[in-house]
């Protein structure tokens, strides 16, 4: 006998939902040893209470930030974090020229 759909219970709502072979072959194919917990209407809502769709769109919710002058051009620019004193802060297009080759 092949692989079946599974019917799970959400842990969230109690709801019974489908696990498809597809989408327990996704599960495998990406390493995923434990089953989903919560049916696909939880788990949206889950996602959009952290206020991101799993990172795959880009979006990151609000975030904070900081003016500051750059070091390289002088011109003012916006950067997500609080520059410190004694340390360069570059608009986006001189940090292009100026990054680290190793970042990760």
């Amino acid at each position: 006998m092949g692989p079946a759909n599974k019917i799970l219970q959400c842990s969230d709502c109690g709801a019974s939902f489908s696990f498809s072979v597809e989408e327990q072959e996704f599960f495998a194919l990406k390493g995923y040893t434990s089953e989903p917990k919560r049916c696909p209407s939880c788990r949206q809502a889950k996602k959009d209470q952290r206020g991101s769709s799993g990172g795959f769109d880009g979006s990151r919710g609000n975030r904070q930030m900081f003016s500051a002058v750059c070091a390289r051009c002088g011109n003012d620019t916006q950067v997500p974090f609080e520059p410190r004193g004694g340390r360069p802060v570059y608009c986006s297009a001189c940090y292009e020229t100026v990054k680290p080759n190793n970042r990760r």
